[in-house]
């Protein structure tokens, strides 16, 4: 096994303090340097090295003249020129989005199996943890589908493709479309949380087929609980 270096485990600390403890969350300004270097026991070298490791992410943003910023939601894993203002011009209907998810969203979850590094299958195992405690806590709670969107987008993310990764407004669109309004949301809910075990077991398996297969249930659930139309043929 390949020994972190003191920056990669301080990335680790800090991911940590982010995605499973909640020291800081989405949209916080991180101390200054000399107060989080302290606090951290490295030096102000090491924790600059941190930082662009998880900016290089998404997970930071530095802002010059303002500081570093824990990425807000909405950013997280979200590159291209897909931007959501154009999905919400578009006549688009809740139906589309999930079929879109189903073309690309198995494949790349298939994709980070085999190229996900041991750090990001950890991280998306992390996110995947949040996500559940807040299906259990609050199924339709903001936190709740902020975390499904860092947990579902992490998988794209670690797909390393960047082609891939332009779609992810979609993803976002259909989560927040979902739960605008109240309908089905606690069977939604509870085929979510069993549907992200598989996954996540799948992905800590690195098994490409049967990770591929759980996300295609997972959004065909989804369609089923939605109870959403066929779009016409003619």
């Amino acid at each position: 096994m390949v020994k972190h270096t003191l920056a990669q485990q301080t990335a680790e600390r800090l991911r940590d303090m982010i995605v499973k403890e909640q020291t800081f969350r989405y949209g916080d300004k991180l101390p200054n340097e000399n107060d989080l270097s302290s606090r951290l026991g490295i030096s102000r070298t090491t924790l600059r090295e941190a930082i662009h490791i998880l900016t290089s992410e998404g997970l930071l943003t530095v802002e010059r003249g303002k500081g570093t910023f824990v990425a807000a939601q909405m950013n997280q894993y979200v590159s291209g020129k897909i931007e959501l203002n154009d999905l919400a011009d578009m006549k688009i209907t809740l139906r589309d989005l999930y079929e879109a998810r189903m073309i690309f969203e198995p494949e790349a979850a298939a994709l980070a199996c085999k190229r996900a590094t041991d750090d990001e299958i950890q991280q998306i195992l992390a996110l995947g943890r949040v996500c559940q405690e807040q299906l259990k806590r609050n199924p339709t709670g903001k936190q709740r589908i902020e975390s499904e969107n860092m947990f579902h987008g992490a998988i794209v993310k670690a797909s390393h493709n960047d082609f891939l990764s332009r779609f992810m407004p979609l993803l976002t669109e259909t989560i927040e479309r979902t739960f605008s309004f109240n309908f089905n949301y606690e069977v939604i809910a509870e085929d979510a949380y069993k549907d992200h075990i598989l996954i996540m077991e799948f992905l800590q398996k690195r098994d490409a087929d049967a990770v591929k297969s759980a996300v295609t249930i997972h959004l065909h659930h989804a369609i089923w609980n939605e109870q959403l139309p066929e779009r016409s043929e003619n």
